[in-house]
């Protein structure tokens, strides 16, 4: 299905690299000025460049659920202050410090379980690329949650889907609106070329054309002509 890759280059066309995940200590600024603008680092795919840095991204892949990325930023930063940005040092915290550092992010009660699990689990790795049913078995993890740590945080080819993905491909016609997570990322895995770098700026280039075209029905999405030329 050649409209998978042709979606890709559109967007990366229009909109650039982005420069996903964001790092704090990192001065890179987003190239779109939306959300949070600090952190990012287009066309340097290095990161993560410590296994600090690792587990940053780590903690942020379990605390974005459900809330949006400036809300993140805020319950790290917290956590920063609390030196907190370490497994051992989140396991150190009594769950009412760790609740409050990381209130901006919402469901704090859950999400703070969520932390501490993935803490010991972090550390029982011993510096080990987890699988994907390993992390699946981790409590607050699920499909999303997984591929994003493996893909920004380990450099493994997995795709993430999140409700962007859904919202964009079942309006293209491209999946039914119905379609579950694993078909989902089925379709854009079989279509290109398994390459970290490709599914890490597909991913944010994704979020990039939601967030412009479809912030509310009916939606104009520029991606539709491109399908239809495509499909004829």
């Amino acid at each position: 299905m050649n409209q998978v890759k042709n979606i890709y280059s559109y967007l990366f066309n229009n909109y650039g690299p982005q420069g996903w995940w964001p790092i704090l200590d990192y001065k890179g600024v987003n190239p779109t000025k939306t959300g949070s603008i600090h952190g990012y680092h287009p066309g340097d795919y290095s990161f993560p460049r410590s296994k600090d840095e690792q587990f940053e991204i780590i903690i942020g892949s379990v605390l974005t659920q459900n809330t949006a990325w400036p809300n993140v930023e805020k319950a790290l930063r917290s956590l920063k202050k609390l030196k907190a940005i370490n497994p051992k040092r989140i396991l150190a915290l009594n769950d009412e410090a760790l609740k409050e550092a990381i209130r901006p992010a919402g469901y704090f009660n859950q999400k703070a379980i969520y932390l501490k699990e993935m803490s010991k689990f972090y550390i029982s790795l011993n510096r080990r690329t987890p699988t994907r049913k390993e992390l699946l078995k981790v409590k607050g993890v699920g499909n999303e949650t997984a591929d994003s740590i493996l893909l920004y945080a380990y450099k493994q080819p997995e795709f993430v889907v999140d409700a962007y993905t859904k919202r964009i491909f079942s309006n293209l016609g491209l999946i039914s609106e119905k379609a579950r997570y694993e078909e989902i990322k089925k379709l854009l895995e079989d279509n290109l070329p398994k390459e970290v770098v490709i599914f890490q700026e597909y991913h944010a280039l994704i979020v990039e054309h939601a967030k412009r075209n479809y912030s509310k029905k009916p939606y104009d999405d520029p991606l539709y002509i491109l399908c239809c030329v495509t499909l004829s």
